[in-house]
């Protein structure tokens, strides 16, 4: 599957696992209706406890991202309120927002950060122009 998780990154594994999925679903990675791994065979995979997995899920399921069907499985939801757009610009905002962090440790300037953004937004958009 395409969840790779860092037990060094300090934040928990299930928010991990459930900001991936989250972040497959926005990108159309995982289409509506598409099933999930089973809490076993993803647990598994990741060579992560069971009752993690189950958590990441479990939280999905409570924000109407997932669906489960009894005796079937997990299921990204078909009539989800849930707004890809909105969770890719939350999905920026929250890399944006660590990156922000960064930049503050290493002593740059507002003008130096929105510098670097310019010029690194202009050769992205010069690559599909």
């Amino acid at each position: 599957m395409w969840i790779n998780i860092d037990p060094r990154e300090g934040t928990p594994i299930f928010i991990q696992i459930k900001s991936q999925i989250k972040n497959a679903i926005a990108s159309g990675a995982l289409e509506k209706g598409k099933k999930l791994p089973s809490v076993r065979k993803l647990s598994k995979d990741l060579t992560v406890n069971p009752n993690t997995v189950s958590k990441a899920y479990q939280e999905l399921e409570n924000e109407g991202i997932i669906k489960k069907e009894r005796g079937i499985g997990m299921f990204v939801a078909e009539t989800s309120q849930y707004s890809q757009k909105t969770e890719a610009k939350q999905i920026f905002s929250d890399n944006l927002e660590k990156l922000l962090v960064e930049a503050y440790h290493l002593n740059l300037s507002e003008e130096e950060i929105r510098s670097l953004f310019e010029e690194k937004l202009s050769s992205w958009k010069s690559k599909f122009n």
